[in-house]
């Protein structure tokens, strides 16, 4: 895998990164789950009538994306409002991911622009890398889609934001994601993708699902750049 990972890495020029687990777990303080009942309850005070299974539902971005998909726009304002806020919240009590600033240093420090792609907001992302003193080494943030949740990753569109902003080729970018909707807009993007496998049954979905590389740790990602840049 390290031979892979390193043949990999050595074909591209920049670093796209998910935010929500290889740079940090958003909701380790402030449970998804909690985040995603208080977006259920804005639901319920816009009169809205929310199923079941929604009402069960632990992920915040699923109830915005239930909330988009049923039309209407003043109610997906409130919610993507609400999520918002929640997100700046949940920064102030993020836990950090092993070896993910190392890794955005040491991209940064082989000339790779390290881009963040996330389907967080970017001002929650913004908060975070600037608390951490990471702001200057990632640009651009590309943060989840004003109140337009069908933009979101597994989308392409927010991946090759990022692309055209680093300028690069997308064969020479290559996503770092934890999830599904990473690998798969990855691949709809042109882009390489490394699946962060960040609990144990992600490695079969990830590799059914065509990442080119997958990972455990966030440490081999760090180990090949850290020796290319001879430190």
């Amino acid at each position: 895998m390290s031979a892979d990972l390193g043949r990999l890495l050595g074909k591209v020029d920049a670093v796209l990164l998910d935010f929500d687990g290889p740079v940090c777990s958003i909701f380790a303080g402030y449970p998804a789950h909690q985040v995603a009942a208080e977006l259920v309850d804005v639901l319920r005070r816009c009169g809205v009538e929310v199923p079941l299974d929604l009402a069960d539902e632990p992920d915040p971005l699923e109830v915005l994306r239930w909330t988009g998909a049923a039309g209407d726009r003043g109610v997906t304002r409130e919610v993507e409002d609400a999520l918002c806020a929640a997100e700046r919240r949940a920064v102030q009590t993020a836990e950090p991911t092993p070896y993910g600033r190392e890794v955005i240093v040491a991209a940064y420090q082989v000339g790779m622009p390290v881009a963040a792609v996330s389907n967080n907001s970017a001002g929650a992302v913004t908060a975070y890398l600037a608390a951490h003193r990471l702001a200057e080494y990632v640009s651009p943030v590309i943060g989840r889609p004003y109140a337009d949740p069908d933009r979101m990753k597994p989308n392409p569109a927010p991946i090759l934001q990022a692309v055209r902003a680093v300028g690069e080729r997308p064969d020479r970018c290559v996503l770092v994601g934890d999830s599904l909707s990473d690998i798969r807009g990855a691949r709809a993007a042109g882009v390489r993708v490394i699946g962060f496998a960040n609990r144990s049954p992600k490695v079969a979905a990830f590799q059914a699902a065509g990442a080119d590389v997958v990972i455990t740790s966030m440490a081999s990602i760090g180990g090949v750049l850290i020796e290319r840049s001879g430190g």
